[in-house]
């Protein structure tokens, strides 16, 4: 039987990967929901700012300018694919926006592996993630304790930008409606270049923020990638309430059965989503027709 302390810290790590998930998913559910382009690319580019983060901590030793650092070259990234191709596949069937955005993701972590070989790089915490914090009896790493606001406060500016500006209500009444939203004269091809780099831009700090955490590999944002959209099945397509919902749950899923059995954990996550799927198709918090 688990002890209560273990229980404790293992609630905690449910909720850190919960957020980072939501994080990464947040991208992933905004840019299908509105573009309704499902990017493959999306790990990859969790990969690429994670690299990119750590080429300037090195350069700076600043976790802040490796943070901005490694959000600007995801943010890059995103507008050069929107830009130079994936317009050109808004209106093409979806296994082709599938086939582009798998492409390019190897594309993009052959090019980190070129450039940093496929060894594991560790990150170590700026000095003020550094230690332990004492929570009661519980004793938890205060870098993870610290990743939990950081993740809450960068869902929270989503959240103010998606439901409190100009831009954010143009993104919701796109995901609704873009051939109205185009004929009320509104440059819609615009915003959804806009949308495609934040989306973009959220994983790549996604990443940045999760290397302290774990060590960086090449190919570590296949899995977050598929987690991601167990995540965005489980809230609901289009949905940013149902990513911050589904990324708790899902993290809490991954981080509680670890505890008992490790080798269960993806099963349990992949049970849960099939529950979704029987009883409620469109996701927890996502709309009739948005399946």
């Amino acid at each position: 039987m688990p002890s209560m302390s273990l229980f404790l810290s293992q609630l905690f790590n449910g909720l850190a990967t919960g957020l980072l998930l939501a994080l990464i998913s947040t991208g992933l559910t905004i840019i299908y929901g509105t573009l309704g382009v499902i990017n493959f690319a999306h790990g990859a580019l969790f990969v690429v700012g994670g690299y990119a983060g750590y080429t300037v901590y090195g350069l700076t030793d600043s976790f802040v300018l490796a943070v901005a650092g490694g959000a600007a070259v995801a943010l890059a990234c995103g507008l050069i694919m929107e830009r130079g191709l994936m317009r050109k596949y808004y209106s093409r069937p979806p296994e082709d926006q599938i086939l582009v955005t798998f492409g390019i993701s190897i594309i993009l972590v052959e090019i980190v592996r070129g450039l940093y070989g496929g060894v594991s790089l560790s990150v170590t915490p700026p000095e003020w993630g550094q230690g332990i914090a004492h929570l009661g009896s519980l004793i938890y790493p205060l870098y993870r304790l610290e990743t939990l606001g950081i993740a809450a406060a960068t869902l929270l500016l989503l959240y103010f930008v998606l439901y409190r500006t100009s831009l954010g209500l143009i993104v919701r009444a796109g995901i609704e409606d873009a051939q109205m939203v185009n004929a009320l004269g509104i440059n819609v091809k615009r915003t959804f270049l806009l949308v495609f780099g934040i989306g973009a831009m959220a994983a790549g700090f996604a990443g940045v923020i999760n290397s302290p955490i774990v060590a960086l590999t090449p190919d570590m944002g296949f899995r977050y990638l598929v987690e991601s959209f167990v995540v965005v099945v489980i809230g609901g397509v289009g949905s940013f309430p149902g990513a911050i919902i589904g990324g708790i749950i899902a993290g809490e899923i991954l981080s509680l059965t670890a505890m008992i059995n490790p080798q269960y954990s993806d099963v349990m996550l992949f049970i849960a989503m099939a529950l979704v799927l029987i009883f409620r198709p469109q996701g927890l918090m996502g709309q009739e027709g948005r399946e």
